[in-house]
């Protein structure tokens, strides 16, 4: 069973956990006390111990809950709780979470560091590029959780030895501070205690805690709001005749770690109160970010677009330097090895005194104890901008809890909060689920699926591999190499048989059986039915064969088709002629009538006949008569509605075919009068597709193809929304091989692909087949935050490497993508 334990209060999660409950009922359980769990060592990884629950509170469909004794004990593949310092279940909830061999979401010790105001600074300022306030802080001996010289803009740290006699040398650098020109622009300082004390000496200072320093503790001072820095371009607000009190304001964010380890910003609220005293959780209702805006004069919508943009940018950059410089921590610093923070608030501050001078300021509010990332909104050369204070968590989730609540009793829609962080429990239980599992690959194909060994060794996956190449690359990065000649498809009932003596002869039992290769999902079909796994019937993948559009043309007349037939027929005899497009099946040739239309993709992962997850993408026009692939984008640009037609197409055709367990892909046509099937591949869409998908929208087709295997209905988004845009073009041996080759094109696109700026995806290692039976050798793309900006880049990036060209028009082939 898949097991998501939520330990101590139920408050900031129970929409999560009915959330949960609805999408896998009976997944989600909440521990409500130390005595209904238990420790014991793992047998997994060594050192670390599995958390097994004996009682429980369970969530179903329709928001039932019961209260439920497991015999025997359920074992947690996520756990989560309230991990707050101060909270009077922290120390059993931390206890049982310590050290865990499955995914935990948050601990006590990431949870002190969140509230440390130093740390925060360093990682906003020096890891997410986030303009901080000036800051000067004192330390006391070694700190293992910074850099032995932490260097951030506008931080300064200053270490002490000993904090006995050293007055002169505080106020020396307090002093020095004070009159600097960073803290010009300021009319109020905050002070506070780095790890919870404050300095004794310092009169002018208003000390926020007494508690006496510690080794590794420090103390820290800033300003409320700074000069400088990045600015949103969003001018300030005109000055307005009537007087208003100083009023502070609170935004708080609630930002998840989601599909892909990516920050995703799940939900912003406000709150308002006076400004000479902190706006604190709970001391005022919130209220939505855009009104918010509205009522601080920023009357304009495109402003507050670019604000509300800004604002989800700055969270989740903190949120990425977060988790970056967790990953740096020893599992003893972080809680366990599996510990990571995967929920995080955010929240900012600012207020309406200051609002008409220059450089006026969004002003003064001290950060708050309480959980998130504290944010100014500053006014700071006309111009608004969001400065990072403070990072912290717990408390955001409650707020923008009861927003949501608030929202729903006026009539306001769901938000998608529970939602997201559900998806996300639920996705790392079953990251976790899939751990250790015993997978049977049949065919490994080429380097255009080399990212499975990655992926394999990522998931924790023992890959056992049947493979007609003995000299196969893919021998030494797998569990177990069967080799095993299989390429006369047509005595695969023969073959199949044949691979379950090997299996049994080695003593393999995998947990699944599946396929990505063409060539060979009807003998993965059928090595499942004898080892009575999950997967497609025999029947049903025995489809027309063919791949990669090789040998596909356009022919008018009679004379054409057969003088072409005639011509496939001389030279693609067998499998030797063009290995992996279904020659092992025979060269019988197919005539079906021309379609017109766009063509598209869809990508669809089917369980039980029930679609969980479809994604549309959209290819650019052929060279005809040939019909291999040039362009592609992803999302499509379709509306909506017909991108839902071409997804309710190639499912009922899935379901007509038999086709009713795994993830498949459907290539349609789309015209007046709807779709139109062009073919079925019964596996796991080729090419760049996995790739893209991931990108986009963040779930692996690769993983969801195993959990299908496995019986697990995956977790996928439930409304997937595009983070980029990507538009790509297809490269020949034959048009671009000189030019990539010895250009110095394939070098450039390697850089370009190491730092991120393009996506490029290997098909080929050398040139496929010639003439009329050439494949593409490989994909390059550019993402961008519109599908034309991202085509703009591609156009550029060809016509710079030369892969634009008279006899490969880039720009015809993306004329499509509008």
């Amino acid at each position: 069973d898949m097991t998501v334990c939520i330990l101590g209060s139920p408050t900031p999660f129970l929409p999560v956990l009915l959330e949960g409950g609805t999408r896998c009922p009976g997944a989600m359980v909440l521990c409500l006390s130390p005595t209904w769990a238990s420790r014991v060592p793992s047998e997994t990884s060594p050192g670390a111990w599995s958390l097994l629950l004996s009682r429980g509170v369970s969530f179903k469909v329709g928001g039932h809950s019961t209260l439920e004794t497991f015999v025997p004990p359920r074992r947690a593949n996520y756990v989560t709780g309230t991990f707050a310092p101060g909270d009077p279940e922290g120390g059993w909830v931390g206890e049982l979470a310590r050290d865990l061999d499955c995914p935990t979401g948050g601990s006590v010790p990431l949870a002190h560091r969140l509230q440390d105001t130093l740390v925060a600074r360093w990682v906003l300022a020096a890891r997410a590029n986030l303009p901080v306030p000036p800051t000067l802080a004192f330390v006391l001996g070694a700190r293992g959780d910074l850099p032995a010289e932490p260097v951030a803009p506008g931080v300064r740290l200053v270490r002490l030895e000993d904090p006995q006699g050293q007055q002169s040398l505080v106020q020396e650098e307090v002093g020095a501070f004070l009159g600097g020109t960073a803290m010009e622009p300021y009319s109020q300082v905050g002070t506070g205690g780095v790890g919870g004390w404050a300095w004794p000496g310092l009169p002018w200072c208003h000390r926020e805690s007494q508690k006496p320093a510690e080794e590794g503790e420090g103390y820290g001072q800033g300003a409320m709001s700074p000069r400088g820095g990045r600015a949103c371009p969003v001018p300030c607000p005109p000055g307005s005749p009537a007087p208003r009190l100083p009023m502070a304001l609170r935004i708080c964010t609630l930002v998840c770690r989601s599909w892909g380890d990516r920050p995703q910003l799940c939900q912003v609220a406000c709150a308002v109160g006076r400004a000479e005293s902190p706006v604190r959780h709970g001391a005022a209702l919130p209220q939505g970010l855009d009104s918010s805006l509205q009522q601080w004069g920023v009357v304009a919508p495109s402003q507050r677009q670019a604000l509300a943009t800004r604002l989800r940018e700055a969270t989740e950059a903190a949120m990425a330097a977060l988790l970056a410089t967790e990953a740096e921590l020893s599992p003893q610093q972080r809680g366990g090895t599996r510990a990571h923070t995967d929920i995080l608030g955010e929240h900012g501050a600012g207020d309406t005194a200051g609002a008409r001078g220059h450089p006026a300021v969004l002003s003064a509010v001290s950060p708050s104890p309480s959980p998130g990332v504290d944010f100014l909104l500053a006014c700071v050369d006309d111009t608004l901008e969001l400065v990072a204070l403070a990072t912290n968590s717990q408390r955001c989730l409650e707020t923008c809890v009861l927003a949501e609540a608030m929202g729903r009793s006026v009539g306001e829609p769901r938000g998608d909060l529970p939602r997201l962080l559900a998806e996300a429990m639920l996705h790392r239980a079953q990251c976790h689920l899939v751990e250790g599992k015993d997978i049977l690959l049949i065919g490994a194909g080429g380097v255009s699926k080399s990212f499975v060994w990655e992926a394999a060794r990522d998931y924790g996956l023992r890959i056992h591999l049947v493979e007609s190449d003995p000299e196969h690359f893919a021998a030494g990065l797998v569990q177990t190499f069967l080799p095993y000649d299989s390429r006369e498809h047509r005595r695969d009932e023969e073959h199949a048989e044949r691979v379950l003596e090997l299996l049994r002869s080695r003593g393999l039992r995998p947990h699944a059986c599946l396929s990505y290769w063409d060539d060979c999902v009807v003998l993965a079909a059928l090595v499942c039915q004898g080892l009575g796994l999950r997967g497609p019937a025999p029947a049903a993948v025995r489809l027309e064969f063919g791949a990669g559009g090789v040998g596909v043309r356009l022919v008018e007349n009679a004379g054409q088709c057969h003088a072409h037939a005639a011509r496939l027929w001389r030279d693609l005899r067998d499998d030797a002629d063009h290995p992996g497009i279904g020659l092992g099946w025979g060269n019988a040739m197919l005539l079906m009538e021309y379609v017109p239309g766009t063509e598209h993709d869809v990508d669809l992962v089917v369980f039980e006949g029930r679609l969980l997850g479809a994604w549309v993408s959209d290819n650019g026009p052929t060279r005809v008569p040939a019909f291999l692939e040039t362009a592609a984008c992803l999302p499509s640009c379709l509306p909506a509605d017909r991108q839902a037609q071409l997804v309710r197409a190639a499912l009922e055709c899935c379901r007509a075919c038999g086709l009713r367990d795994g993830v498949f892909n459907v290539e349609l046509k789309l015209g007046p009068a709807g779709p139109r099937l062009l073919e079925i591949n019964p596996r796991m869409g080729g090419f760049y597709l996995r790739d893209w998908i991931r990108e986009v929208y963040g779930p692996d087709l690769l993983l969801a193809a195993v959990l299908v295997a496995l019986g697990v209905p995956p977790v996928l988004p439930a409304r997937p929304a595009p983070r980029t845009h990507l538009a790509g073009v297809m490269c020949l041996g034959s048009e671009h091989g000189e030019t990539l080759a010895n250009g110095g094109g394939m070098e450039a696109l390697r850089e370009l692909h190491g730092r991120g700026l393009v996506r490029l995806n290997r098909l080929f290692e050398e040139p496929e087949g010639a003439g009329e039976y050439e494949e593409p050798l490989l994909s390059v793309a550019c993402a961008g935050a519109t599908l034309a900006e991202a085509c703009e880049r591609l156009l550029g990036l060809c016509q710079g490497l030369g892969i634009d060209s008279p006899r490969y028009p880039v720009d015809y082939f993306l004329s499509h993508f509008k």
